[in-house]
């Protein structure tokens, strides 16, 4: 069967708009790149009515894209080509399963992504696990908030967290952080398919939000029940130009800031819901 490729070139804010666009339609597998984002479609599927729906997005949000044929015969080399193993420091490890092993990383995992977000590449992804190296996991209770592919929730089960919640609204995500789960022989993990909503568990020791500003901002009250005092809250996909107006918004809540990192055009922050 041979596939369309989508390469869509937009600013990364608008890239992270797009994403959650992109999901409506029937696209099976996305990629992040340099530019933007490459998504990819079987060639028997109607691209022209995705070709319309792109344009009428153009009036809305600044974006170019471009479309090519690609044969069968060079599909999986094509995927497994672009998808290069990735090394946050030595720390942890990410590659699929066609990748070799890495040779000094105290943390590996085995991540096929499918169409769901979170293999370490993007900047956000890689600032989260640079935040949990330093966060004690043993025996904690986690929820994943916008789980994508699982690989944040897999990390805390390798670290040691018994109970973990991982929550997203895509389907397929859903079902790729079950497989990478599996992927990766980790237990303890609880998946559910939906928004914040369907979670009603409070109490949790760590919440990592790993999403985008706009859902952050509307979710923190409900995150902020749902730690507990003195928990620790990871958040990310927020612009740094945005870091000003989610720190304000955080710490009216109520959280406290404990270390930021930024990279490239990214921030990610650490926070802690103070004992009263």
């Amino acid at each position: 069967m041979n596939y369309i490729v989508y390469r869509i070139e937009s600013q990364p804010d608008i890239a992270e708009i797009l994403i959650a666009f992109l999901g409506e339609l029937p696209f099976d597998t996305f990629e992040e790149s340099t530019n933007g984002i490459n998504a990819y479609i079987p060639e028997k599927l109607d691209s022209e009515e995705i070709d319309q729906q792109l344009k009428k997005w153009q009036s809305r949000f600044t974006f170019k894209f471009a479309k090519a044929v690609i044969p069968h015969q060079n599909w999986n080399e094509l995927w497994e080509s672009n998808f290069e193993s990735i090394q946050v420091g030595n720390f942890c490890g990410i590659r699929a399963d066609f990748h070799p092993t890495f040779d000094q990383v105290t943390h590996e995992l085995i991540i096929n992504p499918k169409m769901a977000f979170g293999t370490g590449h993007h900047a956000t992804t890689y600032m989260m696990i640079q935040l949990m190296e330093d966060i004690e996991w043993k025996d904690k209770r986690v929820f994943d908030y916008g789980t994508g592919t699982g690989i944040l929730a897999i990390l805390a089960a390798k670290l040691g967290a018994h109970d973990i919640d991982a929550v997203d609204i895509e389907d397929l995500s859903y079902e790729n952080t079950i497989e990478n789960a599996q992927r990766n022989q980790v237990s303890g993990i609880e998946v559910y398919l939906g928004d914040l909503s369907v979670i009603s568990k409070q109490g949790y020791d760590i919440i990592l939000a790993n999403i985008n500003r706009n859902v952050i901002l509307e979710s923190l009250s409900a995150l902020y029940e749902k730690l507990k005092e003195g928990g620790v809250i990871l958040f990310s996909g927020i612009l740094a130009a945005d870091q000003a107006l989610l720190l304000d918004a955080a710490e009216k809540q109520g959280f406290s800031l404990q270390k930021a990192l930024q990279k490239g055009d990214w921030i990610a922050l650490k926070m802690i819901k103070p004992v009263i």
